[in-house]
């Protein structure tokens, strides 16, 4: 067994739940591109995107600091300013892997 999927195989997964036996698999994948395009997008305009028992995800800005350099530790280096994705998980899917 995978220790992860990626999007042909969700998309091959969701083809075999009976509720999608209508769309081709492309359609799928192209469905599944979409969505995270959009997140992508609403995430660049600093919006947050929530999707409701799953989660939400915002973007969150990583100020400018000072770190020492791993491969040098007597040196300082400048780390520029930068956005990160966050995730927060919703409770279904937190408390779904309680159990």
């Amino acid at each position: 067994m995978q220790d992860r999927i990626n999007q042909k195989d969700l998309a091959r997964i969701l083809k075999e739940k009976k509720k999608n036996q209508d769309l081709k698999l492309e359609e799928l994948e192209n469905l599944i591109k979409s969505i995270s395009d959009e997140i992508i997008d609403q995430l660049k305009n600093n919006r947050s995107v929530k999707i409701t028992s799953f989660g939400t995800f915002s973007a969150k800005a990583r100020y400018a600091r000072k770190a020492v350099n791993p491969r040098n530790i007597k040196e300082i280096i400048d780390i520029s300013e930068t956005k990160v994705v966050k995730f927060k998980a919703g409770k279904k899917l937190k408390d779904s892997l309680k159990s």
